[in-house]
């Protein structure tokens, strides 16, 4: 055995020297979700049809399209709620329908179009404890999470007593308690306020920025524009464009914002791009007033040294 290991040893050594001299292989991009030519149906109807979607970490997808269009049924497709009839769903390396759910819970979390579909305790402290024993957590994850997400929420109280934006961060706590790579939201913004709205938004940047995936199925194209890095529009159950955000919803009229739509052709989709845009500008133009300013100091200054009073 000893023999052994000592002749493997040159053997790694060049192995190793013949992968250095080899030009390195184009990295393959890590995907926390790949469908291929899924199929869905339901009843009669064909919910989606030969639908492709890839997914990787810290990247943030909307689904967008009319009611019908087949976004919550490709959501439950990748929790394993919806089997397809044809093609295939994985998410990490499972296959959701066929991966138990407690083990599922550690790969991707479903946000509901309803939260309180989510939440069956009678109080904040029963909901997270129940959470953090799905996931096989730490007692107090949850708590703590939600805590830092929704602090000056009383442990006694009941859901349903919580407003639209407490309730849905509370099912977002529950939810991330398990840490899913993939995290899934239908119709975040529904009932929610504008500063609800952008405790929201600042919490996805969060946890994109952390590496979470994140695929949102909405009709909110202002908050499509804030937050996606793609936009994958669905018409009776077929993707029928996948690409940038700012790309696809200038592309299409219906799901653009109000600032595309008035600032068209122009790619800036919200007010803080504007903005930024403009301050950019506005440092160029002061740039520019600076190096003219220079300029003619210095054509001056070398005008006075070739005069004759300044030879003398």
């Amino acid at each position: 055995m000893a023999g052994a290991v000592v002749e493997a040893r040159p053997r790694t050594a060049s192995v190793r020297r013949l992968l250095r001299r080899r030009a390195p292989a184009a990295p393959t991009a890590p995907r926390v979700a790949d469908v291929r030519a899924l199929a869905v149906r339901r009843d009669r109807v064909q919910a989606l049809r030969h639908v492709d979607l890839a997914v990787s970490p810290g990247e943030t997808v909307a689904l967008m399209g009319r009611n019908g269009a087949g976004k919550s049924t490709l959501l439950g497709a990748l929790v394993g709620l919806v089997e397809p009839a044809a093609g295939s769903v994985r998410v990490g390396d499972a296959v959701p329908h066929r991966t138990a759910p407690r083990e599922l819970v550690r790969r991707v979390g479903l946000v509901p179009q309803e939260p309180r579909d989510l939440l069956y305790a009678d109080t904040v402290a029963a909901e997270c404890r129940a959470a953090d024993r799905d996931a096989d957590a730490e007692p107090g994850t949850c708590r703590t999470l939600l805590s830092t997400l929704l602090p000056g929420v009383c442990d006694d109280t009941h859901p349903r007593d919580l407003s639209e934006g407490q309730r849905l961060t509370l099912a977002l706590a529950v939810v991330l308690t398990a840490r899913p790579p993939l995290l899934l939201l239908d119709e975040p913004t529904r009932g929610l306020d504008y500063a609800a709205k952008a405790r929201l938004v600042g919490l996805l940047r969060e946890l994109a920025a952390e590496g979470h995936a994140i695929v949102l199925a909405t009709h909110d194209v202002e908050l499509a524009a804030e937050l996606a890095h793609r936009v994958v529009l669905l018409a009776d159950g077929e993707v029928i464009a996948d690409g940038p955000t700012a790309e696809v919803v200038v592309s299409s009229p219906s799901f653009a914002p109000q600032v595309a739509k008035i600032l068209a052709p122009q790619h800036w989709l919200t007010v803080t791009q504007v903005r930024k845009a403009l301050a950019s500008a506005e440092a160029v133009s002061s740039a520019e007033t600076v190096d003219s300013a220079r300029a003619v100091d210095s054509a001056e200054s070398a005008e006075s040294a070739k005069s004759p009073e300044s030879a003398s």
